[in-house]
């Protein structure tokens, strides 16, 4: 079920909001685990029966390893192990097998090659199994952690905002508002503007630039200048950050309804002046459930310089492989990966002394090159785009970028250049000065804007648009 259909939006999500107030509170987690579950089966009943025996082999685990201090490194490596080949058999067995394949085609003519698995991929079973993971850990970790039971671990890991496309929660973060938050109109009011805000975002912006960028990358190569090369590149970096910020927005939100309070997942990436910028910055949860779970773990940089390259190697490998099965996932991982470690080995300090304009170039244009490897799954396509994009092999401009431009493409592209830059929080700050925000006429003009994005919002999901959500795939 998307959070961008009308059925969430005027069936379940109304009815569960009216559930759940109705209720006595000793009852409000479970009727969200319930309504969670529900969520996940709505794209199939067999990924909600994957969904559930894991939840069972977790809190068994999470029981273990309270109960068993003698035994508890034991069941965390039992724990942490079958979490890992979970992911691995239903997102890397046919990668293997399709490697293996290749591996064998090296050595002989006519080799016996190993038949695709062919597994569908449950939706969310990167984030889910991560947070399983973080359970485990933070359990192991804290033997004064709040006491585990079946539905406030359960409900940790299903909990239906983030379930399928994050924010990764850690456990040590949320169990406490598990078992025990406040919620009020207050946060309600909050919850229900960012959600709007995020749906906005999601199909307004990220959709119309998606268009756009999956007519001009998934065309004939051949036939495009290096104009639209960068047209299309560049509407896939509004597409990708607004339509997974606009998610983590929505999910945010719907936990503020229900009295959660979800940590942040990006602040304004694409204003970052270096690559670890970025990463502070852009799809938050993850860079932080890499550095508490392997990069600290690994040593971090406390163990001099060569094992913190090759611990940011091995985080960076292991960033790009949970984004997908593919040589250009991990690529893409790794060449953020080597930009970091030049950064640290004195890039950073080169950085330094030249204007932030500068440096904001440098960062944006290896983002930017780095989402070619992220969005073209075939390696020689890629190279080849990016060649496109650099002009090499390329004779003539065709000025066909210019079939691709509208007027709508160019309000959403200075909508989407304000939001990106973050100068709506300085029209914000500003605004506040003279109008502050509990104003009257402040609300009317908020409300009212928020009202018509909605209303502007629907009417685009009702006419059946490009709906696709990116990070729904991992």
């Amino acid at each position: 079920m998307l959070f961008g259909s009308l059925t969430f939006l005027f069936v379940f999500l109304p009815i569960l909001i009216f559930l759940y107030y109705i209720a006595d509170k000793r009852y409000r987690n479970a009727i969200l685990l319930l309504s969670s579950i529900l969520f996940y089966a709505w794209g199939g009943v067999s990924y909600a029966l994957i969904l559930l025996a894991s939840l069972g082999f977790n809190f068994t685990m999470v029981k273990l390893i309270e109960k068993n201090n003698a035994l508890k490194r034991f069941y965390l490596f039992v724990g942490l192990t079958l979490n890992i080949l979970l992911i691995a058999v239903f997102k890397y067995l046919d990668f293997l097998i399709e490697n293996l394949n290749l591996i064998k085609s090296l050595f002989s003519d006519s080799p016996d090659n190993t038949s695709l698995m062919g597994i569908a991929l449950p939706l969310g079973i990167s984030f889910f199994t991560f947070q399983q993971m973080s359970m485990l850990w933070d359990v192991y970790r804290d033997p004064n952690h709040p006491k585990a039971t079946i539905i406030n671990t359960s409900l940790y890991i299903s909990l239906f905002p983030q379930l399928i496309a994050g924010p990764i929660v850690r456990y040590k973060d949320i169990i406490e508002q598990i078992n025990q938050r406040k919620e009020s109109i207050k946060k309600i009011n909050s919850g229900v503007q960012r959600f709007i805000i995020g749906l906005f975002k999601k199909i307004m912006i990220a959709n119309t630039f998606g268009l756009v960028a999956d007519t001009i990358i998934e065309s004939d190569l051949n036939t495009i200048d290096t104009p639209t090369a960068w047209l299309g590149i560049i509407a896939y970096t509004f597409q990708i950050f607004f339509d997974f910020s606009g998610y983590s927005d929505m999910a945010i939100g719907l936990g503020k309804i229900f009295g959660f309070d979800i940590l942040e997942n990006f602040n304004l990436p694409y204003t970052a002046t270096s690559i670890r910028d970025f990463w502070r910055k852009w799809h938050i949860s993850l860079s932080t459930w890499f550095r508490d779970y392997v990069y600290i773990p690994l040593g971090g940089s406390r163990t001099g310089k060569f094992k913190t390259y090759r611990n940011l190697f091995i985080v960076f490998f292991l960033t790009g492989l949970w984004h997908g099965a593919t040589w250009t996932f991990i690529l893409w991982g790794l060449f953020h990966g080597i930009f970091l470690i030049l950064e640290n080995i004195g890039l950073q300090k080169a950085l330094d002394k030249i204007p932030k304009l500068f440096q904001w170039m440098y960062a944006m244009l290896v983002v930017i090159i780095g989402w070619v490897l992220f969005r073209i799954e075939n390696l020689s396509e890629a190279i080849h785009y990016i060649k496109k994009l650099f002009g090499v092999g390329i004779n003539t401009i065709n000025h066909g970028v210019l079939s691709h431009i509208n007027l709508e493409i160019l309000w959403m592209a200075s909508f989407a250049i304000f939001l990106s830059l973050g100068l709506h929080r300085r029209l914000l700050n500003i605004l506040t000065k003279v109008l502050p925000k509990e104003h009257a006429i402040f609300l009317l003009v908020k409300n009212t804007l928020l009202i018509f994005m909605f209303l502007i919002t629907i009417t685009y999901i009702n006419s059946g648009s490009y709906n696709p959500f990116i990070y729904f795939r991992f």
